[in-house]
């Protein structure tokens, strides 16, 4: 059965839609736009979220699935989920994922509203989507992913390297083999600070056209004094 744009939940961000076979589509444009290169850059982002045996993961705008099914064997045991705006997307990714035969959570739900309880990850990730978030919204949604870490937990952040105001500078720079706009990363960081990260970084990679950034669930002042009480005692 097929969804429709209209059961789409309503966002202030940009959702692909163009109907089943535009999100089939949209596989090859990520292959396009990074010049074939899509595998090496999942799998660096991979290697830099560190996912371990047992975590619980989640990824936020995760397309046809394809991070999250590449995440799955990290795990093991471990349990995986994605959530994208776009129904299109997401009935692509239960595709994919049952071809494979991935036990992976795949759900329509927004960045602005994750629909899972405090503290239920240890790593949440997002590739390519959050140049379609204006400010507010990417605001929003730092502090929603947040909430859902646990204390400690990693937020791993893939995207193009500059960020363009243009409908089509999104795209033009990896298409055309440079940057150019606003650092992602600069524009990023002190958003995610603001957010109540903690350990920002933004990490340099042979990938030059692609930004990716690293933080970590900040632990409250008051948990970390604690812990600090209990390792005294211990």
């Amino acid at each position: 059965m097929h969804h429709k744009t209209a059961d789409a939940p309503k966002t202030a961000g940009r959702v692909i839609h163009g109907g089943i076979h535009g999100a089939h589509w949209y596989d090859l444009f990520v292959r396009v736009t990074s010049f074939g290169r899509d595998r090496a850059i999942r799998e660096k982002l991979i290697e830099l979220a560190s996912p371990a045996p047992g975590d619980k993961v989640l990824d936020v705008g995760c397309g046809t699935g394809t991070l999250a099914i590449a995440i799955k064997p990290q795990v093991g045991t471990g349990e995986v989920h994605g959530i994208d705006a776009s129904p299109e997307m997401i009935q692509v990714a239960k595709e994919k994922s049952a071809k494979d035969g991935s036990d992976i959570d795949f759900r329509v739900a927004l960045i602005e509203a994750i629909p899972f309880p405090d503290a239920s990850f240890d790593l949440v990730t997002s590739s390519l989507m959050l140049h379609h978030l204006p400010d507010n919204l990417k605001a929003k949604g730092f502090l929603e992913i947040r909430r859902v870490l646990k204390p400690g937990g990693r937020f791993m952040v893939m995207d193009f390297a500059a960020h363009s105001h243009s409908r089509l500078g999104h795209h033009l720079p990896s298409i055309l083999g440079h940057s150019r706009g606003e650092s992602m990363v600069d524009k990023l960081t002190p958003m995610l600070r603001d957010a109540g990260f903690s350990d920002v970084e933004g990490i340099l990679t042979r990938h030059k056209n692609f930004a990716f950034i690293r933080a970590r669930q900040g632990v409250s002042k008051t948990l970390r004094t604690t812990r600090e009480k209990g390792d005294a005692h211990g």
